[in-house]
């Protein structure tokens, strides 16, 4: 079986790492090796020490900490990510590759949409990029696109993320 199609999960809602994490566990539960890459995050996240235990590599490449524009850190990390992907997509090794938050890290300017395409067009492992605000041509050219729409969030009435359920 191929596995090189490729997923968009985006908007402004809550769910899109969600969904991720979802189709990471279905993929590992078929017996599928997956890797799961953040990119602008820390390592932090709840749902990392639970794929970890499922046999899933994880690697994060940021700090963190979100802000409207990247910083040369951010950069730095994100493109290294970019690379560590490449890499790991050219080896054959996963069927699977997730790459969460991916899409806010081109928005913030972490990354330039041709880092993205060029992974895409490797077409070695099925992909996953979630984030706000995915570009026309990220759409274009996935084969499943999602766009998850907040309807109603606590963070509107300023509660903070709370862990195990925003992170």
């Amino acid at each position: 079986m191929k596995f090189d199609k490729v997923h968009v999960y985006t908007g402004d809602g809550k769910g899109k790492t969600t969904a991720a994490v979802g189709l990471a566990v279905r993929a590992v539960g078929a017996g599928l090796r997956v890797l799961f890459v953040q990119f602008l995050k820390d390592c932090s996240s709840s749902e990392l020490r639970v794929l970890k235990k499922l046999g899933i590599k994880c690697e994060c490449f940021g700090e963190g900490i979100l802000l409207r524009c990247a910083r040369a850190r951010d950069i730095e990390l994100c493109e290294k990510g970019i690379e560590f992907v490449r890499e790991a997509i050219l080896s054959k090794k996963y069927a699977l590759v997730v790459l969460d938050e991916v899409l806010t890290a081109l928005k913030l300017g972490a990354l330039r949409p041709d880092d993205v395409l060029g992974l895409i067009e490797l077409r070695g492992a099925e992909l996953v990029l979630t984030g706000r605000d995915a570009p026309k041509e990220i759409i274009e050219m996935a084969d499943y696109a999602s766009h998850i729409k907040k309807l109603k969030h606590p963070f509107d009435q300023g509660q903070n993320a709370r862990k195990g359920i925003e992170f």
